[in-house]
């Protein structure tokens, strides 16, 4: 029990492990799509940044949208510096296990990200996605502005009105500014890429994300 709640609770900044000051080496393009792994990105590319659960699969639900230039899965929303997944899964970093998802806005929307984002999980299930506990499995979206807030926000209350048609529960999703990410270590990216019979425990609730864009806002994308 007490480590079941040691996972499940986020660690205060005294808690966290120290880190360390150097960055994750990872490869430098991505093993699907061949693009740079790591910035600069080519222009005009923008970011989004989402935790749903187990960050293999995660990952996987995004490189193939049309509109997808890289992805890469990290680390984010701890107090740790660069940490490694052993760490992590401890639970004394606070970090949640992430996909950046670097999209060309002029292919895919931000709005069509969040979709995918949350149909492919339960959002509803606090500390944990199916049979993963911990903190690192948490549900966040983590938004670069203030359109992407926006979005977010309104999104979030489309879905959980659609969720309460199905008398499914409270969405637990954090919505925060983006924090600094922290590349996970080589052989996590793009895993069930490099591993196709790899785990995967994501599964979504079956809900579809109804839209919630005004017609300003479709204007403006």
């Amino acid at each position: 029990m007490f480590s079941f709640l040691r996972k499940t609770a986020m660690p205060t900044p005294e808690q966290a492990l120290p880190g360390r000051q150097d960055a994750m080496p990872v490869p430098e393009h991505h093993y699907v799509l061949g693009t740079p792994l790591k910035p600069p990105f080519a222009e005009g590319m923008e970011t989004a940044l989402f935790g749903m659960g187990c960050f293999w699969g995660a990952e996987r639900r995004f490189w193939g949208l049309a509109g997808v230039y890289s992805t890469a899965v990290g680390y984010a929303g701890g107090f740790t510096p660069n940490p490694t997944y052993r760490e992590v899964c401890s639970g004394m970093t606070g970090h949640n296990e992430v996909v950046q998802v670097v999209f060309d806005p002029a292919r895919i929307r931000y709005a069509d990200l969040l979709r995918t984002f949350w149909e492919s999980h339960d959002p509803t299930q606090g500390m944990r996605q199916g049979n993963d506990v911990g903190t690192q499995y948490r549900s966040g979206i983590y938004t670069h502005g203030a359109q992407q807030a926006a979005q977010a926000e309104q999104s979030r209350s489309a879905f959980q009105a659609a969720l309460k048609t199905r008398a499914l529960g409270d969405i637990t999703t954090e919505i925060l500014p983006a924090p600094v990410f922290y590349y996970a270590e080589a052989y996590h990216q793009q895993y069930l890429a490099k591993n196709p019979d790899g785990y995967c425990g994501l599964g979504g609730t079956g809900v579809v994300c109804p839209r919630w864009e005004s017609p300003d806002l479709e204007r403006a994308l």
